[in-house]
């Protein structure tokens, strides 16, 4: 029941990731269309893209932990972690669906020790 729970959470993210990936795309796609533009509004075009850019790129890496996520809860070791095996407790999760680690090898990993 937990398990399913995680599923529905998973997926609606899922979906809002996708759905503000295409937006932000169009977004960027659009920034650039007016031919007529001067060059301080080139600058602020560019730098917009440059923002939204770095906005799909993170979506796009939560998009793929969340993948992963839904991918360990078909292989039964959904609420593991991937390092030490141990359990991950139930804050965690409900904070962060898509977690892989625990608490203690996640600060290892930030740190690049794992």
């Amino acid at each position: 029941k937990r398990l399913e729970f995680y599923k529905k959470k998973l997926l609606t993210r899922r979906e809002e990731l996708l759905k503000a990936i295409a937006r932000t795309e169009e977004e960027g796609r659009a920034a650039d269309d007016d031919p007529t533009v001067d060059l301080a509004d080139k600058a602020a075009n560019s730098y917009t893209k440059e923002f939204l850019f770095g906005q799909t790129n993170t979506d796009r890496g939560i998009l793929q932990l969340v993948d992963e996520a839904l991918l360990r809860i078909r292989a039964n070791s959904y609420g593991i972690c991937v390092q030490c095996e141990d359990e991950l407790q139930q804050k965690r999760l409900d904070a962060v669906p898509w977690a892989r680690h625990c608490v203690s090898c996640q600060e290892k990993y930030e740190q690049g020790l794992l």
